[in-house]
């Protein structure tokens, strides 16, 4: 299944309009890798043990999005966003959201 940012496929042609899909992932971050991201953020660096949660989330959100366009027997998922939030009082869980919308291509 192709699934890109652009409002069309090059190439291709959309024969038909599913309606919005969306991948929604809420995920908690736990004490170690909030000790390893401090320890970054004194010494200086990237946190991979954040990253590594970012792009895994980001993953689940973009595979339950195209789960759901398969499910309204669409090929493609165009006008693909991603929202990224922090939740929970002490900001210790982050909600990935892909969204975009589902259509037939020829």
């Amino acid at each position: 299944m192709i699934i890109t940012t652009t409002p069309g496929i090059e190439g291709k042609n959309i024969k038909e309009y599913k309606g919005i899909v969306f991948g929604e992932v809420v995920s908690g971050v736990d004490f170690v890798k909030d000790f390893a991201a401090g320890l970054s953020n004194f010494f200086g660096g990237r946190s991979g043990s954040y990253e590594g949660e970012l792009i895994k989330a980001r993953e689940d959100a973009l595979g339950e999005m195209e789960k759901r366009a398969r499910g309204l027997g669409a090929t493609a998922v165009v006008g693909v966003d991603i929202d990224y939030e922090v939740l929970g009082q002490n900001g210790n869980m982050l909600m990935v959201t892909a969204s975009g919308t589902a259509v037939i291509t020829d």
